[in-house]
């Protein structure tokens, strides 16, 4: 089971939604993979810092995005504590997940890289998965997921997630 929120919004409304769908899903003793994003504003002339929490593992946030300096237009992302945060995130899943929850299918997922292959585990054990997708990535995410993907309304994300996790066959 793999369903999607589509997010357009910038401002990390998504990221805010999962973020609180993780937090009240643990508080019902539900095992969770994957991981959230937190964007700490830096003020008007700077890019937020992002940092992703890695669900199920009690570890600290992993700092995902580089400080590039006022004016800079270049990737913020820094790829190697991406793959950080993907390995703690796999090491959830392999103890055993009830639900996988990803921030985002992104750029680097539409490249190949990412949470892809964590993706693609947790489907393969028939750990549900929830994530957002951007509409400028929608394209990739249909090409990776085909026709297993169910797109959800931000607002029926819980009861989805809630399913899901109690009957992942259906």
């Amino acid at each position: 089971m793999l369903a999607y929120v589509t997010s357009a919004d910038e401002s990390g409304a998504a990221s805010l939604l999962f973020a609180d769908i993780a937090r009240r899903l643990a508080a019902e003793g539900l095992r969770l993979a994957g991981a959230v994003q937190v964007n700490h504003d830096r003020g008007a002339d700077c890019s937020c810092d992002m940092d992703l929490t890695v669900l199920g593992d009690g570890g600290p946030a992993v700092r995902i995005s580089q400080s590039l300096g006022n004016g800079a237009g270049g990737c913020r992302l820094d790829s190697g504590a991406l793959a950080l945060a993907v390995g703690r995130a796999a090491r959830v899943l392999e103890g055993g997940a009830d639900l996988v929850i990803v921030n985002k299918f992104g750029r680097q997922e539409a490249e190949g890289g990412g949470f892809r292959e964590l993706i693609a585990e947790a489907l393969a054990q028939g750990t549900p998965v929830l994530i957002a997708v951007a509409p400028k990535f929608q394209a990739a995410f249909t090409d990776f997921a085909g026709d297993l993907a169910q797109p959800l309304a931000p607002e029926d994300a819980l009861d989805w997630c809630r399913a899901a996790a109690l009957h992942p066959a259906g």
